[in-house]
């Protein structure tokens, strides 16, 4: 018997991180792949409820400056049972006002406290080559956050451009995917809609470059439009071939 024959499955595990054909003792699962789905459930559940380390992330980005804001969600439970609170800022935590910027990083913890520590630093690093003369924020580490929370923050520096960088939901395949939102002049009320999203990026997915790429993409068509969301359509592959790489 040919190891096809003996498992006809095993190419297409090669292309996918899907489940499929995990075989069967019995009437039931092998023992290894029930030993791998709790592995992977685990991990999912970890990155969930996971805590950010906001101040080993301030360090890993100086010297460029870093404020902290806290969501209405006072802590972890509320977070999961409350997303309205954690689309709000605690308003004790906004500056007053001051300098206007062209563009405000947020990096919120979201649902995947992994995907923000792995990913959200050299994500940012790389963006910030590409930006070239734009004017950036201080970057503002949300706490307890959610995607709405980039407007009330980045409404407060007076930002045109708001960046969330995001932990998305786990999966049991990935459970450290972290997500970029990009809204035009954010402001409390923004729809849903109104944002372009590029998401996947993680070691398996999208890689820092390419999203990189989209994300500036995007920022310099939303400013030249005046306008993101559903208005807004990717047309980056020859874009991206002529936008300038400097170095930081």
């Amino acid at each position: 018997m040919t190891p096809f024959e003996r498992d006809p499955f095993a190419r297409f595990r090669n292309a996918t991180r899907a489940r499929i054909g995990l075989g069967r003792a019995g009437d039931a699962l092998p023992t290894s792949a029930i030993l791998d789905f709790q592995l992977a459930h685990a991990r999912a559940r970890d990155a969930v409820h996971g805590q950010v380390d906001f101040v080993a992330l301030a360090k890993q980005l100086a010297p460029m400056a870093t404020v902290r804001i806290r969501s209405r969600a006072k802590d972890r439970t509320i977070y999961l049972a409350r997303p309205d609170l954690g689309r709000q800022t605690n308003a004790a935590d906004l500056p007053g006002p001051g300098d206007r910027y062209d563009i405000a990083f947020i990096i919120a913890d979201g649902l995947s406290a992994s995907a923000v520590e792995h990913h959200a630093v050299p994500l940012f690093k790389a963006c910030i080559k590409r930006l070239g003369d734009f004017s950036v924020a201080p970057v503002i580490l949300g706490e307890q956050a959610r995607v709405a929370f980039g407007d009330e923050a980045a409404a407060a520096f007076g930002a045109e451009v708001a960046i969330v960088l995001i932990g998305e939901r786990p999966g049991l395949s990935v459970p450290d995917s972290l997500g970029a939102y990009i809204t035009f002049r954010p402001q409390s009320g923004r729809r849903d809609s109104e944002r372009n999203c590029i998401s996947n990026i993680h070691a398996d997915g999208l890689s820092y470059e390419v999203a990189a790429d989209k994300i500036v993409w995007i920022v310099r068509e939303a400013l030249r439009l005046q306008l993101t969301g559903v208005d807004l359509k990717e047309n980056a592959e020859g874009a991206i071939e002529a936008l300038p790489h400097q170095e930081a």
